[in-house]
């Protein structure tokens, strides 16, 4: 059996900016309790800014994919990562919830920006035949930012505070610009995507479908993944360190999950691969009230949970691409505006949930957007099937 050729350098710069992308989007779930009580508001206040940053780059993500078209994405992601960190330099200042939050959504533009354009112009840095794997690749980044950006945040924000936490965000994000302005050819352009190209993007059945099923397993997921935090100090008194741990735990089999996927996807198809990912989830949520009787408990509960998280996402992208290589900016852009409104939709919602009715139906609700997710996905590899082999009209229909 032939080796594949290994993937090139220069997908490295684009992996290690969605891993500072990822840490930065994932620090206020990490110091959660630390912002809390440091600015005084409760936590389902708290936790609205993970919804406002999720409305932000939901409706950031396609809107942007617009205005940038033409830009050259050397000079787009240093530039994106750029603006990052100087926000999350200006974050720390807020002096209340009302100063953060229009902080934190102009911060958020950076992710609406560099993870859907990194994908976008993967397309033309390796052959047709690598895209699948060089996407996954790309996407580790995330996975890695659960593994160590999340327990960091959480580490650091329980130690030296949440500003701590925001100032490490800074730097890796200087080091990103630096690092794509250094590595990445002059010249990569996709071409722009005329409004034709958005009507067939929309008009499509099943990528339309796949978009739906990115915001039913994210609102799924961060019902509950958005308040861990302070579920583990409710529930299992876990401090700063222990929560950290825990964090890891769960990043760790999101890693794993992604690499496997990463080695696996073009072999297993996008389809099966994305049911599989949501279905590890879905054994976790079932499992979720074993997660509050003791820490060992709750770390092996996580790990279904992390192996299907981010691969989940990875095989959509794939599964995107693959589905109209020619609509890649579009619907890439659309799914990550999908993950956002799930992220907004999810934390919104438990944040809700808690006030009414505590910690114990977060997991219920999740368990619920994640089988209809299962059942959407289902629905849109149908619909592609259809698509690729349409029936032929009957002899009276012509």
């Amino acid at each position: 059996m032939a080796t594949r050729a290994p993937l090139p350098p220069v997908l490295w710069p684009l992996l290690f900016g969605n891993f500072v992308i990822g840490a930065g989007v994932m620090v206020v779930p990490g110091t959660l309790n630390e912002i809390s009580a440091d600015l005084d508001v409760p936590i389902a206040g708290a936790g609205q800014l993970i919804t406002v940053g999720g409305v932000v780059m939901c409706l950031g993500a396609p809107l942007l994919a617009a205005v940038v078209a033409g830009w050259d994405r050397r000079r787009l992601l240093a530039l994106s990562m750029l603006w990052y960190a100087l926000l999350h330099l200006a974050c720390p200042a807020a002096a209340g919830l009302g100063w953060l939050l229009p902080l934190r959504a102009i911060a958020v533009v950076s992710p609406a920006i560099f993870t859907p354009q990194a994908a976008a112009c993967v397309g033309l840095l390796v052959p047709p035949q690598d895209r699948g794997r060089a996407i996954t690749f790309i996407f580790v980044g995330w996975s890695l930012a659960s593994v160590l950006g999340l327990p960091m945040a959480a580490y650091i924000g329980g130690t030296l505070g949440w500003r701590a936490a925001f100032g490490l965000i800074t730097v890796l994000s200087l080091i990103s610009a630096a690092w794509v302005w250094r590595t990445l050819p002059d010249g990569v352009r996709p071409p722009a995507l005329s409004r034709e190209a958005w009507g067939r993007t929309f008009a499509s059945r099943p990528l339309m479908l796949c978009i739906a099923v990115t915001v039913l397993y994210a609102a799924g997921q961060f019902v509950l993944l958005s308040y861990l935090a302070p579920f583990f100090r409710q529930t299992l008194d876990a401090s700063a360190a222990v929560t950290s741990l825990l964090f890891m735990c769960f990043g760790a089999s999101g890693f794993l999950g992604n690499v496997l996927m990463s080695r696996h996807i073009d072999r297993i198809g996008a389809d099966r691969a994305v049911l599989f990912s949501v279905a590890l989830m879905v054994v976790s949520f079932i499992a979720w009230p074993l997660a509050s009787i003791s820490l060992l408990l709750a770390a092996i509960v996580l790990v279904p949970w992390g192996l299907g998280c981010f691969a989940s996402n990875s095989a959509q992208q794939a599964r995107l691409v693959g589905l109209a290589p020619t609509l890649a900016s579009a619907s890439i852009a659309l799914n990550s505006s999908a993950l956002y409104a799930g992220q907004a939709i999810g934390a919104a919602g438990g944040g809700w949930l808690i006030l009414n009715a505590g910690f114990g139906p977060l997991h219920w609700a999740g368990l619920a957007a994640l089988l209809a997710a299962m059942a959407l996905s289902g629905l849109a590899a149908r619909a592609a099937k259809k698509q690729a082999h349409p029936v032929p009209a009957s002899p009276a229909a012509r």
